[in-house]
């Protein structure tokens, strides 16, 4: 590892191939935590390269636990977390709308590192118990048209820098590689960016793949359509930007976001929208999200017809039913 530092501090690169050795070495236990960590912070200082992000993703990939859906068509809604926003469980929520809306969901999340709840948190503290085997997996989209993919029991590397992570409480290249590395392969992508310097560099990634992808850039740094602000859309076929009264009927506020301060507040906050009790600007994030998601999968005409499908999910109680049965 000191020779790799000694390359990255004279700010040189690494190759596809050298990345993706290190991070072998990172899930293998070859560094202690002190040149993991530094290793980690060469990356806040400078942009990652596309080689290395996918030597990176690479590494991942090849260790990763397989998961094997019999076949179903899944969709995964996923930020890249780190935009220091504290928002509540946007995408997590906007996964049971798409699942109660009748599509099968494959959540991939993880705890937060740089944030008080992410989506693992939520789902524990709501009495979700994680696990990796495919045929439990299985019965859970079948049953429930959702399951949900802790990373850290799926991919070696994730379980060796969980620690590192939430001990520096800051964004790190992991960030990035969460939405690239889902076990179920899903043939459906919303994915969150806080950068459209990420948005940028994931299209170029996400076109080599068979997904049909959407990537989301509010223009006001969020990760998530946000409805704060305009929203830069990209897809497989271009991109676009939209405003906040085209994709939720209307504009929020940055408070009508809060995520709360512990994981308990945001269980909260997350049960009382998946029940119906949300409030207009609430309802309308998680909306504008899930009806954006339903779009990707090329099943409705326009995006209000999306939306109309994700209304009725929520405030039909499907969404609800859809957490019940998972739990």
């Amino acid at each position: 590892m000191k020779k790799i530092l000694n390359h990255l501090f004279e700010h040189k690169t690494l190759t596809r191939e050298l990345a993706k050795e290190v991070l072998g070495n990172i899930a293998g236990g070859v560094y202690n935590d002190s040149e993991i960590a530094a290793f980690i912070t060469v990356y806040l200082m400078r942009s990652i390269t596309i080689d290395e992000l996918q030597g990176f993703r690479d590494a991942l990939l090849e260790r990763c636990l397989p998961v094997e859906l019999g076949g179903h068509a899944v969709m995964d809604i996923v930020g890249t977390g780190g935009d220091g926003k504290n928002t509540f469980n946007i995408s997590t929520l906007s996964c049971f709308i798409v699942a109660g809306a009748g599509h099968k969901v494959a959540k991939h999340g993880n705890y937060g590192a740089s944030s008080i709840s992410g989506s693992s948190n939520v789902m524990e503290q709501l009495g979700y118990r994680f696990k990796a085997d495919t045929g439990t997996l299985q019965k859970e989209v079948e049953d429930a048209g959702i399951c949900f993919l802790h990373a850290p029991l799926f991919h070696p590397a994730l379980k060796a820098v969980a620690g590192i992570r939430k001990n520096l409480g800051v964004r790190t290249f992991f960030n990035m590689l969460g939405p690239m590395v889902n076990p179920a392969k899903p043939q459906y992508q919303l994915v969150g960016v806080y950068s459209l310097e990420m948005g940028r560099i994931y299209n170029y990634l996400l076109q080599q793949t068979d997904a049909a992808f959407t990537i989301i850039h509010s223009l006001d740094g969020y990760d998530e359509i946000s409805l704060t602000n305009d929203t830069r859309v990209i897809t497989n076929a271009g991109e676009r930007i939209m405003t906040a009264e085209q994709l939720g009927k209307r504009t929020v506020s940055p408070a009508d976001l809060y995520g709360g301060n512990s994981v308990e507040e945001a269980a909260k906050i997350f049960t009382t929208i998946i029940r119906g009790e949300g409030t207009w600007a609430q309802n309308a994030v998680v909306l504008a999200n899930a009806a954006m998601a339903l779009q990707a999968t090329g099943q409705y005409t326009a995006y209000d017809d999306a939306y109309d499908a994700a209304l009725e999910s929520l405030e039909s109680g499907a969404a609800l039913q859809a957490l019940k049965k998972l739990l």
